[in-house]
Order: structure tokens, then C-alpha cells, then sequence
């Protein structure tokens, strides 16, 4: 699924772009978010995918130059407008040290504006597909006059939802259903295991959903005792407790509007627990210290790495609330469950930090990708990124990253198994006793490499847990040991 093009406005105080943002989001059909500073601006583009950036000034000022100047060295893929009233010769020279795309002059034209980001766009897409084409053809020639070098492969396109990169089928089809979860009001539960990017997620549902607008704001819920908790969450009056010299609005609050991500859910108390239920089924807000229940309209999306129905059926976690907070339920699966990932997201990681670096890096050589798809990675995409980055710390400028600068682990890791070889042999004579040989080897081995935790099991083999159950009777599999 194409997703349209993100434009950020970086607004002075007082400035009227509702002409400009009809145009830009009714005309052209982008989504454009509004920003009314650098610092806002810098949060939305930590969250969300943004193509194009515009920033204003008024007569004697640079702040909003500044901003564009700094987006040349923290984020070169974003297209860059300046807005300003003032023209000339040096203004040029300056507007080209930031390597501007282009700059309009002030009152500003909303139609013109339009025009000017279809074409920014526009240009940016045919860069992109140039850089493709030149690509492969550069490698293919690289294989046939340096045979002994193992140069990075030409992949396919990578699909993106806002900072998730993928290409596998598990991904592709639980991105469909979250940018569909993101137009309802329901309230969302993510899971999976540290580092998958459930927080990732959260934020992309966020900003594709129709309160993009207002604030999402975080609170980890781990290790925190309730009277901390409650405070963060709902706020508290002066003197509700030792400490509190000031009131508190609470995220709650101050999310009015729009979202509220809760990471580590499943590790809130049973009391706390009551608290939650309360405010998702009747939106109520009863600061700390406080004799007065307010009502606030906030969006809940919670997270955790502990499967939710599991710590329910042991009663660790009230039923009626997993049921409130599900109303969409995803579950990221690890990386290990989706190797097809694992490139596209090594060469994804490369060229960030090479720009933040400061590196020119022209790739990742194939064998770095047949080792790292070896790799196990318990710390899922968050270690995978970190192998990188020291990957690219520790690289030439000029040259692909090679195995020479790989941690030792991963060079140790051994071969992944694949169906049909490495420990595969199918039992049998006719072709369908052979392949239920294959199917059971092949789910008796997912079971044992997750511990024959199923919903883990079930998700890395593409399954639901009542095929996998089937598949486990049918096959009579039992843990060893």
C-alpha cells in the first residue's frame, strides 16, 4: 500500500497556513502535519516518516533557515522549503549553503506552494529510482570485474510503515491491518518480545489516525509503585503526598485529544489494574489528593512483552481489562521469525547512521547479510540496529560493510537451518508421507527453538494456535525431556 506524502510546517507563532494546508491536504491528498517549533518538528520526524519539510521566517530572523540547515546533516533524505519575505543575492548564497530546494517569497501563495512540493516530490521519486537503476547496474558490473569480492545484492524495494521497514509477509499484513485500526477510536494492545518495535508501531498508529494532531505521549509502566504511577498518569494536587510542592496535570490530561502509549503494561498492580479499567470504560480522571473527578478524551494503546492472555489465565492480570485494552490486538512476531527482514533492515540502518556519522558507506556486502541472517538476535531489531551501527563506527569512508568489523558472535553463529537441508530428510516413499515428515520436523523444531511456548511458535511458523494445536495432535509431537 503507497502511502501518501508527509509534509512537516514548521510555523511561527501567530502565522495563517489553513489556505496552504487545504490545499497541500485536500488538492494533493498529503498529510501534513503542523509543528509550532524546531523542537515539536524534531519529535514528529523521530516518529513518523516525513518527505518534505517547509520553515518560515519574518524580516531579521533565521531560526526557521537554521532548522533547515540542521535537517541537511540530521535527516538528507527530507525535501527542503524556506519561506521568507525577504529576496536577493544573499539571500541565495545562504539559502544555498542549506541546500535548499526552493524558496517562496512572503504573502505566500497557497497554489504556488502546492505546486512547488508536487514537483519537490516528484523529483525526489525519480532520484530515488535513479539510484536503484544505478545501483544494480554498478553491481552487476562490480561481480564481473572484481570476482573476488562479495558485493551487496540488488534487493527489492522494502516497504515502510512511517519507521518500520520490512518486506516479509508477517510484517506486510500486520501493517494493512494497523493503518485500518488507526482510523477507529479503539484502543490497541501490541506484544511481543523487547526490541520487535512495538513502540515503533504504536506511533505509526498514532500518527495515521485522525488525532495526529494532538499530542501521543509515553509512560513506561515498569518498576513503578502505583502512587508514582497514579500521580504520572492522573495527576495529583499540592500536598497529596510527600514531595508534591506543586499540582500535576497527569499525561491523561495533558493527552486530551490524542493517545496515550502505556509500555509494560503487564506490569502494573492488581489495584492499579482497577484504576485503568476505570478511566477506559468511563474516560474519568480523579487527580491524586483530589475530591473532584474530571473527564478527559484520550486514546490508549498498551504494550507488552509478556503474552497478556497467558498472565490472565494464571490471574496475574484482570480479564475485563485485557478485554478493554484489545480492541485491536497485534502481535509483532521476532526477528528471528522473519529472516527475509533482517537485509532490508541492515542496509536501512546503515545509511542512517552513516549520515549521522558523517560516513559514506556504499553498502552492506552479502556475506554480512548471510552471516547476520544467521543470527538469532534476542534483542530482535533494537540489537540488530546496534550491530550496525558499530558496523559503520568502525568502517573506511568509501567502502561496504564487511564481516572484517562483525562482533565475533555473529561470525560464530551457526548456518540457519533451512526445509530440505542442513538436518532435513524427508522419511517415507510417496510424496505425501514425505512432506508430512518435512511439516513435522519443521514444527516440532519452531516448538523446541521457542521453549514450546505455542502463540510464539504458532506466529513464527505463519499459523494460528488452533492450527498449530492441530498440527501438534496430528503429528503426536511432545517436548523432549
Amino acid at each position: 500500500m503507497e502511502e501518501p506524502g508527509t509534509v512537516v510546517i514548521i510555523a511561527r507563532p501567530g502565522s495563517d497556513w489553513s489556505s496552504s494546508l487545504e490545499v497541500l491536504s485536500e488538492r494533493y491528498a498529503y498529510r501534513v502535519v503542523l509543528a509550532g517549533s524546531a523542537a515539536e518538528a524534531l519529535t514528529t520526524l523521530s516518529s513518523i516518516h516525513v518527505d518534505l519539510a517547509i520553515a518560515e521566517d519574518n524580516e531579521n530572523e533565521s531560526g526557521g533557515l537554521d532548522f533547515l540547515a540542521g535537517l541537511r546533516v540530521s535527516h538528507p533524505d527530507i525535501i527542503r522549503v524556506y519561506v521568507t519575505p525577504k529576496s536577493g543575492s544573499m539571500l541565495e548564497q545562504t539559502l544555498a549553503k542549506a541546500a535548499i530546494f526552493q524558496f517562496l517569497l512572503k504573502p505566500l501563495d497557497a497554489a504556488q506552494l502546492g505546486l512547488v512540493v508536487e514537483r519537490a516530490l516528484e523529483t525526489r521519486e525519480l532520484a530515488r529510482r535513479h539510484r536503484i537503476l544505478s545501483r544494480e547496474f554498478k553491481i552487476s558490473g562490480g561481480a564481473l570485474m572484481f570476482a573476488e569480492r562479495k558485493t551487496a545484492l540488488f534487493r527489492p524495494e522494502s516497504q515502510r510503515f512511517e519507521k518500520l521497514v520490512y518486506v516479509s509477509e508477517q510484517m506486510a499484513e500486520m501493517c494493512d491491518l494497523a493503518r485500518q485500526a488507526a482510523q477507529t477510536e479503539l484502543p490497541i494492545l501490541i506484544q511481543g518480545e523487547t526490541g520487535t518495535g512495538k513502540e515503533l508501531l504504536a506511533r505509526a498508529i498514532h500518527y495515521n489516525s485522525l488525532r495526529r494532531g494532538s499530542p501521543l505521549l509515553v509512560q513506561n509502566c515498569g518498576g513503578m509503585p502505583d502512587e508514582l504511577l497514579q500521580s504520572e498518569l492522573f495527576g495529583h494536587k499540592r500536598g497529596a503526598f510527600t514531595g508534591a510542592i506543586s499540582d500535576r496535570l497527569g499525561l491523561f490530561r495533558a493527552a486530551d485529544g490524542g493517545t496515550v502509549f502505556l509500555d509494560e503494561i503487564s506490569e502494573v498492580s492488581p489495584s492499579f489494574q482497577v484504576s485503568l479499567l476505570r478511566f477506559l470504560q468511563e474516560g474519568e480522571v480523579k487527580p491524586l489528593g483530589s475530591d473532584k473527578v474530571l473527564h478527559c478524551d484520550v486514546r490508549i494503546i498498551a504494550a507488552s512483552n509478556r503474552p497478556l492472555k497467558a498472565l490472565v489465565e494464571r490471574r496475574e492480570f484482570r480479564q475485563d481489562l485485557y478485554f478493554r485494552l484489545k480492541g485491536f490486538e497485534f502481535e509483532v512476531p521476532p526477528l528471528r521469525a522473519r529472516p527475509n527482514d533482517i537485509a532490508p533492515l541492515a542496509e536501512f540502518f546503515a545509511a542512517k547512521h552513516a549520515d549521522a556519522l558523517g560516513r559514506k558507506i556504499l553498502g552492506v556486502s552479502a556475506s554480512v547479510i548471510d552471516k547476520l541472517s544467521n543470527g538469532e538476535f534476542p534483542g530482535n531489531v533494537r540489537e540488530l540496529e546496534n550491530e550496525i551501527r558499530r558496523m559503520v563506527a568502525l568502517a573506511r569512508d568509501g567502502e561496504y560493510l564487511t564481516t572484517r568489523n562483525m562482533s565475533p558472535a555473529l561470525l560464530a553463529a551457526a548456518p540457519r537451518e533451512r526445509p530440505g537441508a542442513g538436518g532435513f530428510q524427508p522419511e517415507g516413499v510417496t510424496l505425501k508421507d514425505q512432506v508430512e515428515s518435512l511439516e513435522k520436523q519443521i514444527v516440532g523444531r519452531a516448538l523446541a527453538r521457542n521453549h514450546w511456548n505455542q502463540s510464539r511458535a504458532a506466529t513464527e511458523l505463519g499459523l494460528s494456535r488452533v492450527g498449530l494445536a492441530n498440527k501438534i495432535k496430528r503429528y503426536n509431537l511432545v517436548p523432549s525431556g
